[in-house]
């Protein structure tokens, strides 16, 4: 593109020749992008000077901000010391038998394996795969279906796009057939009238049997589950949810996979969302804080069953034939062993536990507006939900986007948070202080006197 032909401004320029997923395109229209160009501990600055508090952690991933020293420095060393390999034909670099290690150490497991993908999504899909290739060799060929919630979201390749129970991907003819969703465990929006917890509990899990009975035992491959649904709205379970399912799976010996993408390493105040929730899983797929958003990375933690299993199933043919370029990269694997460091001993994870009370209160003290209708969380991930009535939990007329309303004053305050659905999701970086704590809900808090004023 020539000088006299290339736009002029920021905006008209990402307009230009950029394509964006997951945006509100009006709001693009009306609004225009934000550009940005660096940040400053929980803080990103735009091309016009102005700053914002991200509240989001950049997309649940920036838990240590986004300039941290000593992340930094562990991707200039590696870079400078080795910047690039695979972990093909058996070669692996140092840092990736370091980073398989810890990551067996720190996880629930007494003993495992570790595969490394580029992100959450690729690690979903590679944990489908594992889970058919182990099925075929034991000789159970038909063990394919998979079997996720509605709400989940487990990525967007085109298996774990079929995993993810939201709608929009209807859009691109997906599920693909085998691809099962149960009713989400969402008790303040799913339950029946006069269906006391326990009930809606029950019915869950009574749910579950007959898919089983229905579908045949023989033909699961695998039951996925986020222990706190991120992108659907941050949905904590029913209470006893895990303790109630589990037996069922173990009954029809369906592994279990904990999609930890959002929750591992400390978001939920446990190192996993599945160690806050008292169950240990056969797998765990991890991405997102593993490097603290500072690379791209993702992995699939194996349990000790799973390791044994594959193994057996690769020995038969003498390879697993999947992977990615970059599996393993020395850098990624270096910046995650540093984020690790951080998250578990370098005081991230205690300072999340210190705020999770304050994190609590304020979203409850927001939840008290006439057009709250609930505050749901854990650890320091949390959602308010707008209704235009309260008591019959009416939401507001789609086509007024309610909550990409929220989201965009939000902007003009200076705080950045996500618009899902109907609700508002905070995810603020580890590294928050009180002050940063206060400032947040006190924007939002302004944001929601501003819109709730105009639309109800």
């Amino acid at each position: 593109m020539s000088d006299t032909t290339r736009p002029n401004s920021w905006d008209a320029r990402a307009k230009q020749n950029s394509f964006f997923g997951f945006t509100d395109l009006p709001s693009i229209e009306a609004r225009g992008t934000t550009v940005l160009t660096h940040g400053e501990g929980p803080y990103v600055f735009d091309t016009q000077g102005r700053r914002y508090l991200d509240a989001n952690s950049g997309l649940w991933n920036m838990i240590a901000g986004f300039d941290d020293p000593g992340l930094i420095k562990a991707a200039q060393d590696q870079y400078a010391r080795f910047p690039g390999y695979h972990a093909f034909f058996g070669r692996i670099s140092d840092q990736a038998v370091m980073l398989s290690e810890t990551l067996v150490e720190v996880s629930p497991f007494e003993s495992g394996k570790v595969f490394y993908t580029n992100s959450g999504s690729e690690a979903n899909d590679t944990m489908v795969k594992m889970l058919w290739f182990m099925h075929a060799s034991e000789g159970r060929p038909n063990a394919r279906k998979i079997i996720t919630r509605v709400n989940a979201y487990h990525g967007v390749t085109a298996v774990s796009a079929s995993m993810t129970g939201k709608p929009y991907n209807s859009v691109f003819g997906l599920p693909m057939p085998g691809f099962l969703h149960l009713t989400c465990p969402h008790y303040w929006r799913e339950g029946q009238s006069g269906e006391s917890e326990a009930d809606f509990l029950a019915r869950l899990v009574a749910e579950l049997e007959e898919l089983i009975a229905n579908e045949g035992a023989d033909t699961i491959a695998g039951f996925f589950a986020e222990p706190v649904q991120g992108a659907g709205g941050v949905i904590p379970p029913v209470e006893g949810y895990f303790d109630a399912i589990l037996p069922v799976l173990r009954t029809h010996n369906i592994p279990i996979i904990a999609d930890e993408v959002i929750t591992g390493f400390g978001r939920t105040g446990s190192v996993w969302g599945c160690e806050s929730y008292g169950f240990v899983p056969d797998a765990i797929i991890s991405s997102k804080a593993l490097t603290a958003g500072y690379f791209p990375m993702g992995a699939v933690i194996l349990g000790p069953d799973l390791s044994d299993r594959l193994q057996r199933a690769t020995d038969i043919i003498e390879e697993f034939p999947h992977g990615f370029t970059a599996s393993g990269h020395p850098v990624g694997c270096a910046i995650a062993l540093a984020s690790i460091d951080l998250v578990l001993n370098g005081g991230l994870l205690e300072n999340v536990q210190r705020l999770i009370p304050r994190f609590e209160t304020g979203l409850a003290r927001l939840a008290q507006h006439d057009h709250i209708g609930e505050w749901r969380g854990r650890g320091l991930m949390g959602a308010l939900e707008a209704v235009r009535d309260k008591s019959s939990k009416t939401p507001f007329e789609s086509e007024l986007s309610v909550s990409e309303r929220i989201a965009n004053t939000c902007g003009d305050h200076g705080l950045l948070c996500r618009p899902l659905g109907q609700s508002i999701v905070l995810c603020p970086p580890f590294i928050m202080t009180d002050a940063q704590m206060d400032e947040m809900f006190d924007k939002l808090s302004a944001a929601l006197d501003q819109v709730f004023a105009d639309v109800a």
